[in-house]
């Protein structure tokens, strides 16, 4: 018993703080992906502060009337390739690091829909290459206009909905991804198949695909040529 303790004991992993020595540079990249977790706490806070004061009341009243009626996240967003195109947005990618790794030439006279797996916790990978341009996918595949698509829900979080559609998010709802699909040539959609669902199977070594009852995307790239 006593043996059996003490392996269980030294197989516990262990907090371990990063050492006084540690490069500016991967310091820089660290606090880039600090920034980017604490984006929707940051600005829920951001918002409910101003909701205290009583000079940006009615602002705050006009904001939340413009947001729900507003139907740029069905339709695409409103991307800004300044926040794509942030200097951080490289150190964030170089923390991990991540790649984007081309194997094929996509037309660009043609529209697509791109599956990715596996979710993750939440979807770091996806995020980098098509919600930013830290490793220049407008580059690398020239002419493809790529929308990562995500919960509507998080388009009803105020200020935190338009951090998203900045970055070029809009909702994954079956006519949002018609809607920007029908935009022309080159506007594509990127899905996180898995979803929720997939992201609670995230473990380091293992990937799950949740696919059975997912098939929907399939259905909306036939009908959509």
């Amino acid at each position: 018993m006593a043996d059996n303790t003490a392996t269980k004991s030294s197989e516990t992993p262990l907090v371990r703080l990063a050492p006084f020595n540690v490069p500016f540079i991967r310091r820089r990249q660290t606090a880039a992906v600090a920034l980017w977790l604490v984006s929707l706490p940051t600005t829920l806070f951001f918002f409910f502060i101003t909701c205290t004061i009583v000079f940006f009341l009615p602002w705050i009243i006009a904001y939340l009337l413009f947001v729900l009626f507003d139907i740029a996240p069905e339709n695409g967003g409103r991307r800004f390739e300044f926040a794509r195109r942030a200097k951080f947005w490289k150190w964030y990618s170089e923390y991990f690091p991540i790649k984007l790794i081309k194997q094929a030439d996509l037309d660009p006279s043609k529209n697509y829909v791109f599956g990715y797996h596996p979710h993750g916790v939440i979807s770091v990978g996806a995020w980098t290459n098509f919600a930013t341009e830290a490793n220049n996918f407008s580059k690398v595949f020239p002419g493809i206009t790529c929308r990562l698509l995500t919960l509507t829900s998080n388009f009803n979080i105020p200020l935190y909905r338009d951090y998203l559609m900045a970055q070029g998010c809009a909702s994954v709802s079956r006519q949002s991804c018609e809607n920007i699909l029908k935009k022309g040539p080159g506007h594509s959609i990127i899905i996180v198949v898995g979803g929720a669902g997939e992201s609670l199977n995230a473990r380091p070594g293992v990937y799950d695909l949740v696919l059975k009852r997912r098939l929907g995307f399939i259905k909306l790239a036939v009908r959509n040529g």
